[in-house]
């Protein structure tokens, strides 16, 4: 799939769930409260989708998290983009940066989120940066109106444009207890 053709899809998509989220944006451009002390922030808005997938991460699997938290947090997105994107690596790769896998592999995916050189994610090296990746995914990511009110699934979905659209939706819990453990280290 071509870059400009992932852009179109992107777009209709977010047109799509923007008439459903109206009222998200909006919310998003009141006023600021003038009191500025910190708040505790809800990372989940409502209870996962279906049944809940969880594994045990390893060293590079946690390290992998921290980076993708460290990306969202460098983009100045919230703990909810992080949620996404740490379940949407969940089930992309097991949060695994995975190289070529021969004939396992899914046409010419690669990384954290199974990017494609060949679809205009970056270059070999690139998607298997860790940073870069969540970096493409988040950019991705912020061009889909109303992705902060979406279920995750839809949001992780609308980027990936997987063959299995709900499968992200079995790590939501995980991503969130993940995110919520590592935010703040």
């Amino acid at each position: 799939m071509n870059t400009i053709f992932r852009k179109s899809m992107l777009s209709v998509a977010g047109l799509a769930f923007a008439g459903g989220v109206f009222a998200g944006p909006i919310a998003a451009h009141a006023n600021p409260a003038v009191d500025t002390k910190p708040v505790a922030v809800a990372v989940q808005t409502a209870k996962p989708q279906g049944d809940q997938s969880r594994i045990t991460l390893n060293d590079e699997q946690t390290a992998n998290v921290k980076a993708i938290i460290a990306a969202t947090k460098k983009a100045g997105l919230p703990e909810r983009a992080a949620v996404i994107s740490v379940a949407t690596s969940l089930q992309e790769s097991k949060l695994e940066n995975l190289g070529h896998l021969g004939d396992m592999n899914d046409h010419d995916s690669l990384g954290l989120f199974q990017q494609r050189p060949s679809s205009g994610w970056g270059t070999p090296e690139q998607i298997t940066d860790p940073a870069y990746s969540t970096t493409a995914f988040l950019k991705g990511l912020k061009q889909v109106d109303g992705w902060q009110d979406m279920p995750l699934t839809d949001a992780a979905q609308t980027v990936q444009v997987s063959a299995y659209p709900d499968a992200y939706a079995q790590w939501e819990q995980q991503a969130t207890d993940l995110v919520t453990q590592h935010w703040n280290s």
